[in-house]
């Protein structure tokens, strides 16, 4: 029995003892195939410089809008009394679209142009003293008034020259002055009823309502006006949300036309980018509904500030864009790619090929089956491809990277392979 447990306490310490070995050999192993490797010349794929045409791109999205276009709102609520057009036609500046039911806006007219009228008879009788009735009795009133004092003028001067003779009492002259002077006074209220009955506030109440009156009519005139609609601009009806016998509220969209011939698109331009965006760089626009199908165009407005939209803070660019066929639609979204820069028969090289440290860029150029590091210059770059404007010549070997795994570096020997 106890020799059984020597020998399972044998079997468990023998395991052990094999690590250390096992270790020691599989290091062994490791140095002998590093060491194998370095001997031999690391395979390397490798690319030759030569001149091409490269472009610099922006990518972004954005929607089409028309340059410019007519569109009509419902002035009024109304009810669609004709529709004579449909979406897609083609129409002539001047040319009737919708008619929309008038009564009520005629109405309306005819309430604002009585108000006008009603204002401006009161700012007239303001003006002139009251109305033509109470002018008319004013008048008399004061021929009357005016003709009692010729009277009692005569009379005090009769009374006068009677007093010097003893023939007037003192009292009979104190009378005959008293009526002088009531007579006076009344003709001067009279007088004041007619030609300054009304003072400057009552004046200018008088034609703030006037004013009122009339933009009120204005209102009204613009609003019978608009229930005809008709597109004043030549171009395709490409909205048109009404339908006859239909019902519309104040400033519901009627209909919208524009000459779709040349379209714009509002795009954004991330923040980074705005600085490379310029006026007048060409476009290519593309809808995912054609596919395949291309549009040209240019940059008509670079961003002149910066938004935050979501995650991201862009300025917006405002794209001209031809569309003689018409095919892009007004509100789609489109993608745009703006070329910043293009610049033909330049010295051009993969992207992979060139490495950057401490902010200088270099390349491993294969010389003699050797990689020797070389700073290099360079200018504009795309996905796939940088220019290179100094450092290397046309013709030059480049290595792209080793086919078994290991770092390029200086001077180590290589096996290019295309």
């Amino acid at each position: 029995m106890a020799l059984q447990t020597q020998e399972a306490e044998a079997l468990k310490t023998r395991p052990s003892i094999w690590v250390p070995v096992l270790i020691v050999v599989g290091v062994v192993a490791l140095i002998g195939a590093v060491s194998s490797m370095r001997g031999k010349d690391m395979p390397v794929r490798t690319v030759t410089v030569s001149r091409g045409t490269i472009s610099s791109t922006i990518s972004t999205n954005g929607k089409i809008e028309p340059l410019s276009g007519f569109e009509a709102h419902a002035p009024t609520a109304a009810s669609v009394k004709r529709v004579l057009v449909k979406e897609g036609d083609t129409v002539k500046a001047g040319q009737l679209l919708v008619e929309l039911d008038d009564s009520a806006a005629r109405a309306e007219a005819a309430r604002a142009l009585a108000q006008v009228r009603a204002a401006q008879a009161d700012l007239n009788a303001v003006k002139n003293g009251g109305t033509h009735e109470e002018v008319i009795s004013n008048k008399s009133e004061l021929a009357r008034a005016e003709a009692e004092l010729q009277a009692a003028q005569r009379n005090l001067e009769a009374v006068k020259k009677l007093q010097q003779t003893g023939a007037a009492s003192p009292a009979e002259a104190q009378d005959a002055q008293s009526r002088v002077n009531n007579a006076q006074s009344q003709v001067n209220l009279l007088q004041q009823k007619t030609t300054n009955r009304f003072g400057a506030p009552e004046v200018e109440r008088s034609q703030s309502a006037l004013l009122q009156a009339q933009a009120a009519y204005a209102a009204a005139q613009d609003a019978l006006a608009k229930s005809i609609v008709r597109t004043t601009v030549p171009g395709t009806v490409y909205f048109l949300p009404v339908k006859q016998g239909g019902f519309v509220s104040p400033g519901d969209m009627i209909a919208q036309v524009a000459d779709l011939s040349r379209v714009m698109v509002r795009a954004f331009v991330d923040e980074p980018d705005i600085g490379r965006v310029a006026q007048g760089q060409p476009v290519k626009i593309t809808w995912d509904a054609l596919p395949g199908r291309t549009w040209e165009g240019s940059v008509s407005q670079v961003p002149s500030t910066v938004q935050v939209r979501g995650s991201r803070t862009v300025g917006e660019v405002t794209l001209s864009v031809d569309n003689s066929d018409r095919k892009l639609l007004p509100n789609v979204n489109v993608s745009a790619v703006i070329t910043t820069a293009k610049h033909e028969n330049t010295l051009t090289v993969p992207r992979e090929a060139v490495h950057q440290d401490d902010g200088k860029r270099y390349v491993f150029q294969v010389v003699s089956d050797k990689i020797k590091r070389k700073d290099v210059e360079t200018s504009i770059s795309n996905l796939t491809l940088i220019e290179v404007t100094g450092g290397i010549k046309e013709g030059d070997q480049l290595a792209l990277g080793s086919l078994n795994g290991q770092p390029l570096r200086d001077g180590a020997p290589v096996k290019p392979v295309q």
